[in-house]
């Protein structure tokens, strides 16, 4: 496991957030934060990254969408910091009984096979750090797996094709094992400029795309015509965005935008103005604040396991693309 880990990402996100400028319209002027210019790329894999961040250079270049769970910042959120495959069956149980009713994206790609894999090869889901899925252009999946895992154990799997691992490449000396061989640094989303700016930060779950949201993705088919004029009004006030993030936490989520965004208040409080999503965003992710030097935004996850499912689904209102009506 990473050593440099606190399990108190609800804290650090709290902290993230208490930096932030409210986005309540009694603020008139946005107040901006000096803050470092980020680091545009990462140049290769760096497993001391926080997950989000060190796989970024075994993401293809083609792929538009990325998911990371970390569930090592799980355990230690549920208070299970030292759980692995080696843990009592009445731990394991208690912990997995747990994690569904957290933000994570996902439950692990390997649980579904655990009970072969544990039961052949002395290894499943528990002894994963943190997983990764991409899609888009290019689709696949990154493992990391803890220092002591057996990868041995792990390449034999691979060559029984267990589930997901028929074909899959391990990298025993990183502790890796990917859906295929990872690109070329300079082929992957580590050398796209700005994407490092993007990740890194302590979470259970990070979603990435490359992109803003169609309206009609979050709202519904149809629904831009209808609008009203207040809100096709802020919808024409955004500015263009080309990539987001949301990391979510154990009681708070924070979103990226890119630094400097000048319509990081009017992104915040689209979702007052525009159509309710199912969930509804307000309710599930609450109390938005902004901070445009950064483009940073805040929210309280009041319901957690909703917050994944809109993440999952793209219902975010903050990420809709610019209206050009």
């Amino acid at each position: 496991m990473r050593g440099a880990r606190t399990g108190r990402s609800g804290l650090g996100a709290l902290v993230a957030c208490l930096l932030l400028v409210s986005a309540c319209s009694s603020d008139p002027e946005p107040v901006y934060q000096d803050s470092p210019e980020p680091q545009a790329v990462a140049t290769e894999y760096d497993a001391s990254l926080e997950p989000s961040a060190a796989v970024l250079s075994l993401v293809p270049e083609a792929a538009t969408t990325l998911e990371v769970t970390d569930f090592d910042q799980l355990r230690l959120v549920l208070g299970f910091g030292s759980l692995d495959g080696t843990s009592s069956p009445a731990d394991l149980a208690k912990f997995w009984r747990g994690a569904p009713r957290t933000a994570t994206l996902t439950l692990g790609l390997l649980r579904p096979f655990d009970e072969r894999l544990r039961g052949d090869f002395g290894i499943g889901q528990d002894d994963v750090a943190w997983e990764a899925s991409y899609a888009g252009g290019a689709t696949g999946w990154v493992l990391k797996f803890h220092d002591t895992a057996s990868m041995a154990a792990l390449q034999r799997a691979v060559r029984a094709g267990v589930g997901p691992l028929r074909g899959a490449v391990v990298d025993a000396d990183r502790h890796l094992v990917t859906s295929a061989e990872p690109p070329a640094v300079d082929g992957s989303w580590g050398a796209v400029d700005g994407m490092l700016s993007l990740v890194g930060r302590e979470a259970i779950s990070t979603y990435v795309e490359r992109s803003c949201l169609a309206f009609d993705t979050v709202f519904g088919d149809g629904m831009e015509d209808q609008l009203a004029d207040a809100p096709a009004s802020a919808l024409r006030a955004l500015d263009e965005l080309d990539a987001y993030s949301v990391a979510l936490g154990a009681e708070l989520a924070t979103v990226q935008l890119g630094p400097k965004r000048s319509d990081a208040f009017d992104r915040i409080r689209l979702a007052e103005v525009m159509p309710p999503t199912v969930p509804d965003f307000g309710v599930v992710m609450s109390r938005g604040v902004a901070d445009p030097s950064t483009g940073r935004l805040g929210y309280v996850l009041t319901d957690p396991v909703g917050a994944a499912e809109l993440t999952r689904a793209r219902l975010l209102p903050f990420a809709v693309c610019r209206g050009g009506f």
